[in-house]
C-alpha cells in the first residue's frame, strides 16, 4: 500500500487556510451588515467580490508565476493570502473590506490550480482524483472547523477577530507549504509560455467543462451564502445555533469530497453526471424541510456532501481535457470557474431575496441552476461522442 506524500498534506494545510477565509463570511453576514451599516444582500456581495477576484486572479497570477518553480509560486500565493486577511481585519468600512477580500482572493485560484497539478504528479495514475480530493479536504475541514470557529469568534469578539485568526492560520500554512512541498514537484513538463498555455482555450471540451463547473456549482452558493438567515429566520434557530449546524455541513463536505474522488478514479463520466444530479435533487428537496429543525440540519449536511462530491470529478475532467502545455492554466481557470459560480449564486440568491419570491425560494431556484449545469455536461458528452468512434460501454469509463 502506498503512503500519502507529505506534499499532499502541505497542500491540504494551504487549502485549509484559503477555505476558511472563503467560507467564514457566511457565518458573519449579520454581524458585518450591522457593524458596517449595510443590508444582508450587500454583505453577501462580499462573497461575490471574493469569488470574482478568484476568477480574475487565476489567469493573471498563473501568467505571473508560470516561470517560477511550483513550490516558490505556492509559497508566494500563501503570503498574498495572509496579507489580504490582515487587511480584512483592519478594514475601516465596507469599501475597504470589499477591496481587502478581493486582494485575498487573488491567490485562491492559482493556488488550487497549481496545487491540483502538483497533487496529481506525486501519486500513481489511478489515484489522481483521490489526490485532488485529499488537497480539497483542507477546504472541507475548514468548513467543519474553521468556519464554525470563525462564526463563534465573530459572535463573541466581533467579526474582525475572525480575520486576525485566519491571518495566523495563513502564516502557519505558508510555513508548512515551504517545508513539505518539494522544489521539483509537478515539474515533469518544462514550463510553457502563457501564450502557449492560452491555446488550451481553443478546445471545446475544456470550455464546456469550465462552463459546467460555473453553472453546476452556482446552485450551491445560491443557498449556502444565505444559510445563516435561512436557519435563523425560516427554521427558527437562535444565532448561537448556527455554528453547530455549520459543523454538520462541514462533515458532509468531507464525506462527499472523499467519496467524489474515489468515484471519479473509478469511472469519471458517471461520477460527474451522478454527483450533479444528486446535488440538484438535494437542493430541490431542501425546500420542503426548511421549517423543520431536524430536516433543515439533515439537509444542510446532505448539501455539504452533495456539493463537494462534484468537485473532484469536475476538476479532473477539465485536467484530462487540457492534457499538455495548457494544463496549469486550465486547472486554475476551473478553480476560478467554481468561484465564478459562487459569485453568480450569491448574486442570484440576493435577487431572489430582495426582488423575487423571498428567502424561502432560494433552494428550488438553486436546484434549477444545478440542473442546467448537468445539462451542459450532457451536451459536452454528446459533442465528444460525435467526434470519435462509438466504443460501447467503455465510453462511460
Amino acid at each position: 500500500m502506498s503512503t500519502t506524500p507529505k506534499a499532499l498534506y502541505a497542500l491540504t494545510a494551504g487549502a485549509f487556510g484559503i477555505g476558511t477565509t472563503e467560507f467564514v463570511i457566511m457565518g458573519l453576514l449579520l454581524q458585518v451588515a450591522a457593524d458596517l451599516h449595510v443590508s444582508i444582500a450587500a454583505a453577501g456581495l462580499l462573497i461575490s467580490g471574493y469569488a470574482l477576484g478568484v476568477f480574475v486572479g487565476a489567469p493573471l497570477l498563473t501568467a505571473a508565476t508560470g516561470r517560477l518553480p511550483r513550490k516558490s509560486a505556492l509559497v508566494m500565493l500563501m503570503v498574498v493570502f495572509t496579507l489580504g486577511n490582515l487587511a480584512c481585519a483592519l478594514a475601516p468600512d465596507y469599501g475597504w473590506l470589499m477591496a481587502a477580500r478581493v486582494v485575498t482572493s487573488l491567490a485562491h485560484g492559482t493556488f488550487f490550480g497549481i496545487g491540483s497539478v502538483v497533487a496529481t504528479s506525486v501519486v500513481a495514475p489511478d489515484r489522481k482524483a483521490s489526490a485532488i480530493s485529499i488537497m480539497f479536504t483542507g477546504l472541507t475541514v475548514a468548513t467543519l472547523l474553521g468556519v464554525p470557529a470563525g462564526a463563534w469568534l465573530g459572535l463573541h469578539f466581533g467579526w474582525r477577530a475572525t480575520f486576525w485568526a485566519v491571518a495566523a492560520i495563513g502564516v502557519v500554512a505558508t510555513l508548512v507549504v515551504w517545508r513539505w512541498v518539494p522544489r521539483d514537484a509537478g515539474s515533469a513538463q518544462a514550463p510553457a509560455s502563457f501564450a502557449r498555455e492560452l491555446t488550451v482555450l481553443a478546445r471545446p471540451q475544456v470550455l464546456l467543462g469550465l462552463l459546467a463547473t460555473v453553472v453546476g456549482f452556482a446552485g450551491v452558493f445560491t443557498v449556502y451564502t444565505y444559510i445563516q438567515p435561512i436557519l435563523t429566520r425560516i427554521t427558527g434557530f437562535p444565532d448561537a445555533a448556527v455554528s453547530p449546524v455549520l459543523l454538520v455541513f462541514g462533515v458532509g463536505m468531507i464525506a462527499g469530497n472523499l467519496l467524489g474522488g474515489k468515484l471519479a478514479d473509478r469511472r469519471l463520466v458517471p461520477a460527474t453526471l451522478g454527483t450533479l444530479a444528486v446535488l440538484a435533487v438535494v437542493l430541490g428537496l431542501m425546500t420542503f424541510v426548511l421549517e423543520s429543525p431536524v430536516g433543515a440540519v439533515a439537509f444542510t449536511g446532505l448539501l455539504g456532501a452533495a456539493a463537494f462530491a462534484t468537485v473532484s470529478p469536475l476538476q479532473l475532467r477539465v485536467l484530462q481535457k487540457a492534457e499538455g502545455a495548457g494544463q496549469n492554466l486550465a486547472s486554475s481557470l476551473n478553480i476560478a470557474a467554481f468561484n465564478l459560480g459562487n459569485a453568480i449564486g450569491a448574486w442570484l440568491g440576493g435577487v431572489v431575496i430582495d426582488r423575487g419570491p423571498g428567502l424561502g425560494a432560494v433552494t428550488w431556484v438553486a436546484a434549477l441552476v444545478t440542473l442546467l449545469g448537468l445539462g451542459i455536461v450532457v451536451l459536452s458528452l454528446q459533442v465528444e461522442r460525435r467526434g470519435r468512434p462509438v466504443r460501447g460501454p467503455a465510453y462511460l469509463a
